[in-house]
């Protein structure tokens, strides 16, 4: 169950991993690897970051439904989902939703929602200080 609760510093990092987005996709679209994986890598820490910064849920749960979601996106990609949702090519929500399907995209997922995973647990274990 989510319980509502403004967090401001979940707030801030979401803030700053989505300028980290944007950089990627407009500054650094042409450096490949950035492009290709860490964007998505990353786009499940903000995914993950922007849920927290209203609610207080199950960290294990929450990163769990995040892969699952991001799977769920990757492959209406396969279907062209956003064409025919009518989304034109270049526009806004066609870029959100995406018009590719692929394997390492969901690869990159699945380490973005590990790494998410370890830092909670090191956190958890008191390994490292996030206050």
């Amino acid at each position: 169950m989510m319980k509502y609760k403004l967090s401001l510093r979940y707030l801030l990092i979401s803030v700053i991993i989505f300028i980290i987005e944007v950089l990627i996709a407009t500054v650094l679209k042409h450096v490949f690897f950035v492009r290709a994986y860490l964007g998505d890598v990353i786009v499940v820490m903000l995914i993950y970051t922007l849920i927290k910064s209203f609610f207080v849920t199950n960290n294990q749960k929450l990163i769990v439904g995040i892969f699952v979601f991001s799977c769920l996106v990757e492959f209406a990609q396969y279907f062209n989902i956003a064409e025919k949702m009518g989304f034109h090519k270049g526009s806004l929500m066609y870029i959100i939703i995406g018009n590719s399907f692929s394997w390492i995209d969901i690869l990159c997922y699945a380490v973005g929602c590990l790494l998410l995973y370890f830092f909670i647990k090191m956190k958890e274990l008191k390994l490292i200080r996030v206050d």
